[in-house]
């Protein structure tokens, strides 16, 4: 048991990542975090915060790869864990919302992710980029809105390049403008999680969740949730 909570701690830091699984644990998280549900709990934001810091140290651990190369690498696996998650959406179905809660499983994130793509449409696969927890469930939920393909594919790229490139490039430049940045990482980590989550944990802990309407509090659905195109009247020819 001791070796399972040191293991979870190590996952979450972002150091202990980059100094002892290196550019293959960066491509293996950032896959994880963006589609698989069991990985919700991952260091996206400052992952790549922090590797834009130690670009250098990675580039020389991955064959001298270009820094612009290693983002578009990265990218690509935020866009890959994006479309394992809407198709395992578009598999399961409302089944996700009748399952019981696990440790590793909450419907209030399902719940969290539904409402973000209720207000935003198509774009809330990007605005879910830069929201932890919701950036893992929001393809998950495209898929079961049955979001078209086209639109999802558009949005994830998009957004998977914005995100990596965005704090990537931070944390390298940063770094060359403040060379002891790596002497207040910790506290530079802390700031990351707190500026990224906050928005979450409000809305959890006062925001009302609209996915009532479609499920009740133990998942099992009130009416099946419409995909696109179901509610508009059709025209008569």
């Amino acid at each position: 048991m001791d070796q399972i909570i040191d293991f979870f701690k190590h996952i979450l830091n972002p150091e202990w990542i980059i100094a002892n699984g290196g550019y293959y644990l960066i491509l293996a998280i950032i896959f994880a975090e963006t589609g698989l549900f069991i990985g919700f709990f991952l260091p996206g934001d400052s992952l790549l915060f922090v590797a834009g810091i130690y670009a250098e140290l990675l580039a020389e651990s991955f064959f001298n790869m270009p820094l612009l190369v290693m983002m578009t690498l990265i990218a690509i696996m935020g866009v890959l864990g994006n479309i394992v998650g809407y198709w395992f959406g578009r598999k399961t179905g409302p089944i996700l919302f009748k399952r019981k809660d696990t440790f590793l499983f909450k419907k209030k994130h399902l719940w969290q992710a539904k409402e973000v793509y209720d207000k935003y449409g198509g774009g809330a696969i990007f605005v879910a980029r830069f929201l932890p927890i919701v950036r893992t469930f929001a393809p998950i939920i495209a898929g079961i809105v049955g979001m078209e393909r086209k639109k999802f594919m558009f949005w994830n790229i998009i957004g998977s390049f914005t995100w990596v490139f965005s704090l990537m490039l931070a944390g390298h430049f940063l770094d060359k403008a403040f060379p002891t940045l790596k002497d207040h990482l910790e506290w530079i980590i802390v700031i990351i999680v707190v500026i990224t989550t906050l928005p979450v944990a409000i809305k959890l802990i006062f925001g009302k969740s609209g996915i009532h309407a479609n499920f009740d509090e133990e998942g099992h659905p009130i009416e099946a949730p419409k995909t696109e195109g179901e509610g508009k009247e059709k025209v008569k020819p």
